[in-house]
């Protein structure tokens, strides 16, 4: 109960967001908050809202588990490191877990160009996470359903 008091305006305002499926649960010394945005910009957003509660995310006592509903109209990225696998983190930064990564001239999605640093990408097995932009190259592609 007193982390969901700690993260209330984060729940709120994922509430207000029409976070879909949002499920908020407190386990073992950590809150999971899990559901679905309809864009980019509303993760970003609540990432932003979490960085005002705990800033540079250093408690470790939450877990933002939420993923962007993909339109039919995309955006893909290539990974342009000179020939390493790119990391893929939870948040927007180096202090945030690695959850995936990309291969060196892999294409992924790219869900939303979060800041001039860090863009929001999912990769083909459906990981999202954020990924340093200056290693991603955007290329319009347009999928279909």
């Amino acid at each position: 109960m007193a982390l969901e008091n700690k993260y209330k305006a984060l729940t709120d305002a994922a509430t207000a967001a029409g976070i879909t499926d949002l499920a908020v649960r407190e386990q073992d010394g950590i809150l999971y908050i899990d559901g679905t945005a309809a864009n980019g910009a509303t993760k970003d957003h609540l990432w932003e809202i979490y960085n005002q509660i705990d800033p540079n995310f250093a408690s470790g006592d939450l877990v933002l588990n939420v993923n962007v509903s993909i339109n039919a109209e995309v955006t893909h990225a290539k990974v342009i490191t000179k020939s390493s696998n790119l990391n893929i983190r939870k948040g927007p930064g180096t202090d945030q877990p690695i959850v995936g990564k990309a291969a060196h001239g892999e294409t992924i999605t790219l869900v939303n160009r979060s800041n001039e640093l860090w863009w929001l990408v999912r990769t083909v097995d459906g990981e999202e996470g954020y990924c340093y932009a200056q290693y991603l190259e955007a290329q319009a592609l347009k999928i279909s359903n």
